[in-house]
């Protein structure tokens, strides 16, 4: 099977998914051929992409590109799987993947896995449900397929080397019918979505003033920072942070909550998470019914204790 994986680009480079979407591509393909498909112009050596499993490297660098549209790289994707002669379509179920997915299922006339979480078994590609509460069995009779891969769901591997990037000359570029007035861009070092480390507050920090608890941790395990929706409602945190059923959907390998009771809709953005841990003071809290971890506790003692546990182990491994 021959597979296209689009690499998404932030702020000129290449999503830490990428690596991760090559890496399953290439488990996908057997003996076919994996190709990047790179749109826009790109700060990064984009050659390093073989080295997780690309073995051609396209790219559309125009200024036409510089804003996402998804009904514009949607066509362009679907004309890319069609000249490079694939089978399947690989991205990542993100925001921008969310949005382009469809576009590319429906111009391409292929079958759309949404959010698969692991390798197929013959046709069926496993997919969570309900929320995350269940696994789903999503079977694919079509000739074509696109898969939109959840973050984290597969550690990347490097067994290839780096490979010369083409540029590729599409029949046309679609005008794009978004008039972008402004940009404000998030400058955190780890976005949400890629974090494999996460540490989340909520309405039981009592306010934005005590947020240097949750950052102080954060920055010890070199983790991002996240929130509740009330948290970010009432302007406590951007929303940029907000994680959950209605904000971004995370899957972190550790996921610390401190202060959230877990709401169904809280949980919903976080219990793919592969470890939650959660810090309450109120030992009937929701969340602990979810949670690998529990410690009941007040987070204004027990998230000092623990940032300076944390120092003190890194501290004895130096």
């Amino acid at each position: 099977m021959n597979v296209l994986v689009y690499i998404d680009l932030q702020n000129g480079r290449p999503r830490k998914s990428s690596a991760e979407l090559l890496t399953y591509a290439q488990k996908l393909s057997g003996a076919g051929s994996v190709t990047a498909l790179v749109l826009g112009h790109s700060l990064e050596d984009l050659s390093a992409l073989g080295s997780f499993g690309a073995q051609r490297i396209l790219q559309v660098s125009t200024p036409e590109l510089t804003h996402f549209d998804g009904l514009v790289f949607g066509q362009l994707i679907s004309e890319a799987a069609q000249f490079t002669g694939s089978q399947a379509v690989l991205l990542s179920f993100d925001h921008s993947g969310k949005a382009i997915a469809p576009v590319v299922a429906a111009k391409w006339s292929a079958g759309l896995v949404a959010g698969a979480t692991g390798l197929p078994q013959g046709t069926r590609y496993p997919v969570k449900a309900f929320s995350g509460k269940a696994l789903a069995k999503v079977n694919v009779l079509t000739e074509k397929i696109v898969v939109a891969l959840t973050p984290n769901s597969i550690p990347s591997e490097k067994n290839g080397s780096s490979v010369a990037v083409e540029s590729w000359i599409p029949s046309e570029i679609p005008a794009s019918k978004i008039k972008v007035l402004s940009v404000n861009k998030n400058t955190t070092d780890i976005p949400l979505p890629e974090a494999e480390k996460v540490v989340s507050g909520g309405r039981g920090l009592k306010g934005p003033e005590n947020w240097g608890l949750i950052e102080d941790l954060a920055k010890e395990l070199g983790a991002a920072t996240a929130c509740s929706r009330p948290v970010s409602d009432i302007g406590w945190r951007p929303h940029h942070e907000h994680v959950g059923q209605t904000g971004i959907t995370i899957r972190p390998n550790l996921y610390i909550a401190a202060g959230i009771s877990g709401a169904i809709q809280h949980l919903a953005g976080v219990n793919s998470s592969k470890t939650i841990v959660v810090i309450n003071t109120d030992a009937e809290a929701p969340f602990f019914k979810a949670a690998d971890y529990g410690v009941v506790g007040d987070a204004f003692e027990v998230l000092p204790k623990l940032t300076q546990a944390i120092k003190k182990f890194k501290a004895d491994q130096a």
